[in-house]
């Protein structure tokens, strides 16, 4: 007897899994995922087989056992106790703690993600149902939500990897969306090919506040490591940066780019292409020089003795500035208001001594980098 009759249930099997995606609330994917990898990887297939256009009745979905022991790529000699063990950890310890931004300060949310589990030993059909309160971050999904490949998790089998991978994922999302749809800046829609975190947030999310005290041991067991699966797994190919605040690690830059597939065209650039491209290039310096002189920041540069008249003739610096130290002037203003930039300009002229002004552009990126990270936890705490 099956749990369910045919004619209630869609039975989602194996073959059918290169076709299925993940999609998520951003917020479920910077939350702090509190379960162990099989648990994780169990709830990602699982949110696979939602159809957020005709969300299941009930929040309840069912697999394929077959699915469940081939995508876990378990034994036939262990399947079915790693199953049992697998479902008891992740309705007994598993849950995310989700965190969101409400009026001046932010909720916090736990949820147990799949509470009821049931199978039996005559037939193949396992049913999952969701929690309700999860339901919202996999179903009401109108703006920031991420949606992946549910193959792309296949063989990662570290937790690190699964939690880097989706954050990873959701910035690469965004940077496709808006690098064809517009709406951003040419330098914020790079900045989700270059996402930057700072360590205490990647600590967050990857659960590990209170393990790997040290950075060393944290980059070793868990960044290489999970960039390391990532590569060798999924469609990205990852690298990163270690950024520096006096001595310690402050944050860390990493550099995203989708691996090239066999029949993609898009990387062959004869000749006339190149051309193309580096004259491209010198027109959007030329008009990024041109914004730069319209901009406030600007005058304020020069009303500090940050710029002279030789800079504002440099197109290459003006257009530097324009692209990668005004947007971070944008966010400092956002967070202190123009006052707040113009006391940053004020304590940078105080030091200018220490940068030469052919690089004025890399200097003054350099010293606001340095600056908002700090100006950001005061305005957390």
């Amino acid at each position: 007897m099956s749990i369910i009759s045919e004619n209630q249930k869609q039975v989602y099997t194996l073959n059918e899994i290169e076709k299925r995606k993940v999609v998520e609330h951003n917020s479920l994917i910077t939350s702090i995922a509190k379960m162990q990898k099989t648990a994780l990887k169990m709830f990602e297939l699982a949110v696979s087989c939602i159809d957020t256009e005709n969300p299941p009745k009930d929040n309840i979905i069912y697999l394929s056992k077959k699915e469940l022991f081939s995508f876990f790529d378990v034994s036939s000699a262990s399947k079915h106790t790693r199953f049992k063990e697998a479902i008891e950890y992740m309705q007994k310890q598993a849950f995310f703690q989700i965190k969101e931004e409400k009026n001046k300060g932010y909720e916090m949310t736990s949820i147990v993600p799949i509470p009821t589990v049931k199978w039996n030993s005559y037939n193949d059909d396992v049913m999952i149902q969701f929690n309700q309160f999860i339901m919202p971050y996999l179903i009401d999904l109108k703006a920031e939500f991420t949606q992946y490949k549910i193959s792309e998790l296949k063989e990662l089998n570290s937790k690190y990897s699964l939690i880097l991978y989706r954050w990873l994922a959701m910035n690469y999302s965004q940077y496709e969306h808006y690098s064809v749809k517009g709406g951003r800046r040419a330098e914020q829609v790079e900045a989700y090919r270059n996402p930057s975190i700072i360590v205490k947030e990647l600590r967050e999310i990857t659960d590990t506040i209170n393990e790997y005290t040290r950075f060393q041991s944290f980059e070793n067991r868990v960044l290489k490591n999970a960039i390391e699966e990532i590569n060798a797994h999924t469609s990205f190919n990852v690298s990163y940066e270690k950024v520096k605040k006096g001595r310690s690690i402050d944050s860390i830059v990493f550099h995203i780019e989708k691996k090239r597939t066999a029949d993609d065209n898009s990387y062959k650039l004869d000749d006339k292409a190149y051309q193309d491209d580096k004259t491209q290039k010198e027109t959007d310096n030329r008009l990024l020089a041109g914004e730069s002189l319209q901009s406030p920041y600007t005058k304020l540069l020069s009303e500090n003795m940050l710029l002279f008249p030789n800079d504002f003739m440099d197109i290459k610096t003006m257009a530097g500035l324009q692209k990668n130290v005004y947007p971070l002037y944008d966010e400092l203003k956002d967070l202190r208001g123009l006052n707040g930039v113009k006391d940053h300009l004020s304590y940078v002229s105080s030091k200018q001594e220490a940068y030469s002004k052919r690089n004025v552009a890399k200097y003054l990126k350099k010293a606001i980098e340095q600056y908002l990270p700090t100006v950001k936890r005061q305005e957390l705490s």
